[in-house]
Parts: structure tokens; sequence; C-alpha cells
């Protein structure tokens, strides 16, 4: 990249830079042609403190990894944050303080910290999603259409299967699809979903939305919802097989902020769905 273009690029830092998220978005910044590593962060105690955040790649950003919030955030723009709750919310105190804006693919969220959140973004702007991936985010869509068309007679359960090291269930984006079947049929999913059958359950309520979840292996991410009629099921799946997916709707996150100095979007905001 020449001084020029490096000038004008997007400058990002990358929170949880060891892991196997953070890497893949490192990754991605490296090989963007508009974008520059800016900022690389990690826990106290991470063995990768103080190295080059792409010496995974064989390359060097000059860029080191820091458990140092303010110093890993002084020369970026923006922080994309896929870690957890508690981290992404100790990020957003600071990146509002320093008017970095905020890509967070953290899932797991309470409703008080999403409301904390919330607050942030009048201050900066995020995009705020429980999967940034373009297909994903087109299953959402297709999911309204199709639980308005089926919102009769048909049972609906969705299933999500993860790695084994995922620490939240079920999934931020099983989460997300069931909050869309259940606005498009009129329905609360906080007073209609059922996370876990067990014993004699009786009968199933068909005003219900069930879930279920599955952990194992290395598993990115699989995604389906069923909708099991008298005769028929319809399925509608989305199956991940790199976290590519995600860095790249990361990256697509950063350039929608590019002119907006406050507010709190989602990736249909960015993908021209809303």
């Amino acid at each position: 990249m020449t001084s020029t273009a490096q000038a004008s690029a997007h400058r990002i830092a990358i929170a949880g830079a060891s892991g196997r998220m953070g890497r893949m978005l490192i990754e991605a910044v490296q090989n963007a042609d508009d974008t520059v590593l800016a900022g690389a962060l990690d826990i106290e105690g991470s063995p990768a403190l103080g190295t080059d955040a792409a010496a995974f790649l064989g390359q060097t950003s000059g860029v080191h990894i820091t458990s140092d919030l303010r110093a890993g955030l002084k020369d970026a723009k923006y922080l994309i944050d896929f870690t957890r709750p508690e981290g992404t919310l100790a990020h957003l105190r600071v990146c509002r303080e320093l008017g970095v804006n905020l890509i967070i693919g953290t899932t797991g969220f309470t409703d008080e910290q999403k409301a904390e959140i919330q607050d942030a973004a009048r201050d900066i702007a995020i995009v705020m999603a429980p999967n940034m991936s373009v297909g994903v985010n087109v299953v959402l869509k297709l999911l309204a259409q199709a639980a308005k068309a089926l919102k009769e007679g048909y049972d609906i359960e969705i299933i999500e299967a993860h790695h084994r090291h995922k620490v939240d269930a079920p999934s931020g984006t099983a989460l997300k699809m069931g909050e869309v079947v259940a606005d498009a049929i009129g329905r609360d999913l906080k007073e209609c979903a059922v996370y876990g059958r067990e014993g004699v359950t009786g009968e199933r309520d068909p005003s219900t939305i069930g879930f279920a979840t599955v952990r194992g292996g290395d598993i990115v991410g699989d995604h389906t919802v069923l909708f099991a009629g008298i005769g028929e099921r319809i399925e509608i799946t989305h199956k991940s097989s790199s976290r590519a997916t995600y860095a790249q709707g990361s990256l697509r996150a950063v350039r929608f902020l590019a002119h907006r100095p406050h507010g709190l979007f989602g990736m249909d905001d960015v993908l021209g769905m809303a």
C-alpha cells in the first residue's frame, strides 16, 4: 500500500487478536486494499502480548498485541470485536471516550448490556449483529417471508451447531432467527421460546418456537429453521465452512460506518436490506 493510500485507509484495531476469529480478521485487514491494521488487543496474561499481530501470517505489521486498551486504540478509527460480553463492554466504554467506532460480533448480551450499547451509540457509530455473514443476513430476510406464509399449521424449530469451544447457547444467530420469525408471526420470543425438552413433556404447544443446540468438533456454524407441517417440512439452512465470511462482513460494516458519526446499525443496514 502506498503512503497516500495508507493515509486514506480505514484504520482498524482488532480485539481478541490471538484468537481464531481475531486472526481471521487480521488476515482480512492485511489483505484488503482500503484497510490498515492500527491496533491489536488481547487479555492480560495472553502469551501473544508483545508479539507482532501479523506474525502468524509470516508478515510484519508493525502493530504489537497489547492488553492496554488506550494504547491499542490510540491510532485506530474502528474496533472490530468478536470476544465476550464483559470484554466488549469494557472496550465500548474506552471507544466511546476516544471516539472510536465499533463493530460488534460478540453474542450473549443481557438486556442491560444491550441498553448500554444503545446509549453509547449516541456518541459513536456502532454496527452490532449476531452474525456478520452476508449469507446469514439474507437468510434472515427469507425467514421473515417464510414465517408469514407458514404461521398456521406449521411447528417451528431452530437447530444450531457450533464448535466445542463456544460458550453461549443457543447461538446469537439462532436467537436472532427466532426473533425474526416470532416478529413476523406476531409473537414475543421471550414468551414462546422453548430451550430444552426432557422427560414427559406432553403434546407440543403449537404456539412455541423450539431450540436445539449441538456442540462439537470444529463446526464453524450451522443453522436450520424447520417449519414442520402435516405432510411436508420446509427447512431453511445456512452452513458456514469458514470464518472468512464473518471477517469480510465486518469489513463491509467498517466501510458503512465511514461517514456516520454516531448511531446503532445492524447488518441489514450495511447490506441495504433494512
